[in-house]
């Protein structure tokens, strides 16, 4: 008895997410349509598969199960209503009842074409001030001569004569249990239930095409890292005269250098000499927006973290903005020439190498006081 993986179907890991899964079925179900294989016969077995490892995976509760009892035909469930059963109980409830079986015919009438998504990769800064990309992406289009039919111009599609349209072909047969009936998919209409006489020659009849497809994507200022832009009609293209597709531009934000982005504000650290912090200066501080002049106040500590309100990242709606964060480091120099080593020295015999900080040693003792 052989013994089916959904997660080797699919190609991902037992601990793969639902997004994992949702990418892996849609990456395999367009290379194994039966509309764009070469081999129709193999890929409709093929795409069986993959629909039906999907339709497990991507429903937590039968997910739970089949990960509880194993493989299909080891136990495994395929949703709340199977009992434990599986689908062999199913079947010999069929042979008792005539009940019917089988593959459901495809949906007739025009097929909205499917959503795809686009992963795309910025900068802070873009995402700070805002940019326009060029993208380039496959997409299954409608095709343009037939508009989805399959059929050639100026020529119909009528039903088909072997299952008299309906997209399945019913077989009875007795059993030593009483009389059970299955149906399968109509192998001349690929279960659409009617096909052209004459196809459509740029598409084969299909009714959609393989094309490579660009697009420029505006993104708006504020946007963040899993943000999402919705762009109408840029999907797959539907069939049988059926609406295209949505595409979903996923932004995916490069870590930066230099600075970094929680939520509307940002952060940034400021290396400065021991003469500035302990006199004050003005000192350019590097910002999204640009440099920004900066007073350090005389004293400022080594981890100062200095807010400069409104100067963070923008919101995508409203006028409101984020915060940035400048934290100062004082550099301690690692060479010195005679000159500064002398003035350190006069420093220091000044009284300069004291510490005065008694809140710092009151917390020393508190650190090592018995309870």
């Amino acid at each position: 008895m052989s013994v089916t993986d959904y997660y080797e179907i699919l190609g991902v890991g037992r601990d793969a997410s639902g997004e994992e899964i949702k990418r892996a079925y849609r990456a395999l179900a367009r290379r194994h349509h039966p509309d764009v294989a070469a081999d129709k016969s193999k890929a409709e077995h093929r795409f069986k598969e993959i629909n039906e490892a999907y339709e497990v995976l991507s429903d937590p509760n039968k997910r739970a199960q089949y990960d509880r009892y194993g493989s299909v035909g080891n136990g495994a469930s395929t949703g709340p209503g199977d009992l434990g059963f599986g689908t062999g109980f199913g079947d010999i409830f069929d042979m008792f009842f005539g009940g019917v079986r089988g593959a459901q015919p495809r949906r007739q009438g025009p097929q909205r074409g499917a959503d795809l998504r686009y992963d795309l990769e910025i900068t802070l800064e873009e995402a700070f001030a805002g940019t326009t990309k060029e993208i380039v992406f496959d997409r299954l289009a409608q095709c343009e001569a037939c508009k989805g039919t399959g059929a050639k111009p100026g020529t119909i599609v009528t039903p088909c004569e072997r299952c008299s349209g309906t997209g399945t072909v019913r077989m009875t047969r007795q059993s030593p249990l009483g009389q059970m009936v299955t149906q399968t998919l109509c192998a001349h209409c690929r279960g659409e239930g009617h096909v052209a006489a004459h196809p459509c020659e740029p598409c084969a009849g299909r009714g959609a095409r393989e094309a490579e497809t660009r697009l420029t994507v505006k993104i708006p200022a504020g946007v963040d890292d899993g943000s999402r832009i919705r762009i109408a009609g840029s999907g797959e293209g539907g069939t049988r005269g059926g609406a295209t597709g949505d595409l979903y531009v996923y932004l995916i934000l490069s870590p930066h250098s230099l600075f970094r982005r929680e939520g509307r504000d940002t952060f940034v650290d400021v290396p400065v000499s021991f003469p500035t912090a302990a006199f004050g200066a003005s000192i350019d501080v590097p910002a999204l927006g640009g440099p920004v002049d900066v007073t350090i106040p005389p004293g400022t500590q080594s981890g100062t973290t200095l807010r400069l309100r409104g100067l963070g990242m923008p919101t995508v709606r409203g006028a409101q903005r984020g915060d940035h964060h400048v934290t100062v480091h004082v550099v301690v120099p690692t060479k010195m020439n005679k000159r500064q080593r002398d003035a350190l020295d006069a420093y220091a015999l000044a009284g300069g190498d004291e510490i005065d900080d008694r809140s710092f040693f009151d917390r020393v003792k508190d650190a090592f006081r018995p309870e």
